[in-house]
Parts: C-alpha cells; structure tokens; sequence
C-alpha cells in the first residue's frame, strides 16, 4: 500500500543541460522490483504532484532522475541535498522479470532511467539500448556500462552512437542473439509501438512503460486512462504503467 513519506534529498546532481538525478532517503519506502514510480509535491503552489520513475534504489535510499519539462519539474530542479519533498510512494505495477533473465532493455529520452533499474535487478545479463535526440542530452552510459552485457547508443541527429531510431538496433540485435527472456522498453509512444512491432516479429515477449500525465496517481481520476486493444480503459498509474505490449492498442 503506498505511503507518503517526508524524505530529505541526500544528493541532487545535475546531470546534462536538461536532467538531474536526486537520491532520496526513504525509509522502507521501496519498489518490489523495476518499473514503479514515485509520485512528489512540487511547491506549494501547485496542487498535482509529478510522477517520477524509479531509477535505482539500495539501502533506504531511492534514485529518481528526471527532466524539467514545466513549472513543478522545474522548482525540482532547484532542491538541493538536506531539502525535503513529500513523496508518495511506491505506484504502479512495474516490469516482469526475474534475477537470471537476459532481457533486452530499451529506453529513449526520460525512459532510459528506470531501465537502470532493470540492469541491476538482472544481475549484468542484460542488453540496453538507449536513444536520445542528440549528444548533449545522454545521461547514465557508463553505469549501464557497469550493470550491462552490453550496451549501445542511438541518436536521432547521430552526435553520438548511431545515427537513427532504437527500434533499427533492436532488430539488429534480435537478429544476433537468439535467447532474450523479454524485451523490455520505456519512452515516448512512437518509439514503444515501433520496438512492440520488431519484438513482436521475432517472437519474443514485450513489455512497455507508458508514459501519460497523471493526477491522483492512484486510480481515482481518469486522467491517465489508456484504450487497451480489447477496447477497454486502464489506468497508467494503477494497471501500469507497464503493460504487455500486446495488451494496448497502438492505433489510437
């Protein structure tokens, strides 16, 4: 049952131009496993907090890496370590995977955080690609590096890595190497679908972490609700925000 919790900021590190990274002291506020998110006030003047993932966690400590993306990512931005946020938490039902599956890992932009998380539950069997509009806003290579069998890089402008969208070295990849558990990706709509489309292909399980605004972050609201190919309404923050890929309706 998720609890809200005052937790100080033991440190808070800005990442690129765009992204920080805060740990957070939680307590025994922590994820069953990869995939959940937290859910923080931003100031006092906003009423809805923002829905964060979970990049990592050990030891009473929760990592969070985010973007500024409006006013309350932005009054994020500006806490520094010994700060304290209110944090609801632990949401959402996260990715399926156990300790010894070599899953394939994708993530573009803001996704390719709680992908990290994933590395490190898979105890460094796993392959990650992550995608990223350009150079200078890549984030956490060489600890995915650290937590990885390997690793690759895509950029849309080719600064850095390859020259293109994920979904080209995931059928690359797929190609080669025969025996991934399951494919696991977080990021932008567009991307989720086409990686679901190539995974699909070769026969390997897909999950996505979908990305929408969120109010509640509980289910009382309707404001993430997402049309699933059966023709039914779940909610991103209860029913997900992972689902099987095969379970969400692409076309709408």
């Amino acid at each position: 049952m998720p609890i809200e919790r005052i937790c100080t900021v033991a440190e808070a590190v800005k990442l690129n131009e765009y992204a920080y990274s805060f740990t957070l002291e939680v307590g025994d506020m922590s994820p069953a496993g990869p995939g959940e998110f937290v859910h923080i006030k931003c100031g006092d003047s906003l009423l809805l907090r923002r829905p964060i993932s979970i990049c990592s966690w050990q030891d009473g400590l929760l990592r969070i890496v985010f973007e500024v993306r409006g006013e309350g990512t932005d009054w994020l931005a500006h806490r520094k370590a010994g700060d304290q946020l209110s944090v609801l938490g632990t949401l959402g039902k996260g990715f399926q995977m156990e300790r010894q599956d070599k899953c394939l890992l994708v993530g573009g932009g803001i996704g390719v955080p709680p992908m990290l998380g994933c590395a490190r539950w898979t105890d460094g069997k796993s392959t990650a690609i992550l995608g990223f509009r350009s150079a200078d806003r890549a984030m956490l290579q060489e600890e995915f590096v650290a937590a990885c069998a390997n690793v690759q890089v895509a950029t849309d402008d080719g600064s850095l890595g390859y020259h293109g969208y994920v979904d080209a070295l995931v059928r690359e990849t797929l190609e080669k190497e025969k025996d991934f558990t399951v494919v696991a990706a977080c990021g932008p709509k567009p991307m989720l679908r086409n990686v679901a489309r190539v995974a699909a292909e070769f026969g390997v399980p897909c999950q996505v972490s979908l990305e929408e605004r969120m109010a509640c972050g509980v289910g009382a609201c309707l404001g993430c609700a997402v049309q699933m190919a059966d023709g039914t309404m779940k909610h991103v923050c209860k029913d997900g925000p992972v689902f099987d890929a095969r379970e969400v309706d692409w076309n709408v």
